[in-house]
């Protein structure tokens, strides 16, 4: 790997980092105003919209969470199953991706 391969590399992971770090502090954000907002208007189906988007943004939380982990410890990129490199194009359409498309096609069984 040259010096410049290299440079743009921790370049791209320092604007990963950043981009992860403003998704968390956005979904952080989502989080509180959902737990906060403790008026039960009796509808069940609000009532089941609302526990469903605290569901999705505590996930989203959590895979936030761990992307950001293995950005800091150096394994972001790296599938934790086979721990072959995961495709650039992968990462760039779910930068949480913790599994290769094989590994997470075997994870989904």
């Amino acid at each position: 790997m040259s010096l410049d391969h290299r440079t743009v590399d921790q370049g791209w992971l320092a604007d990963l980092r950043a981009s992860l770090a403003d998704d968390f502090a956005t979904q952080t954000a989502r989080l509180r105003e959902l737990t906060e907002l403790n008026a039960d208007t009796g509808d069940p189906g609000e009532a089941h919209n609302r526990a469903a988007l605290l569901a999705a943004t505590r996930r989203n939380i959590e895979q936030l969470t761990g992307a950001l982990s293995r950005v800091s410890d150096g394994t972001y990129g790296a599938c934790e199953r086979c721990r072959q490199r995961i495709p650039a194009e992968r990462l760039e359409a779910l930068p949480y991706a913790r599994f290769c498309v094989p590994c997470q096609e075997k994870q989904n069984r």
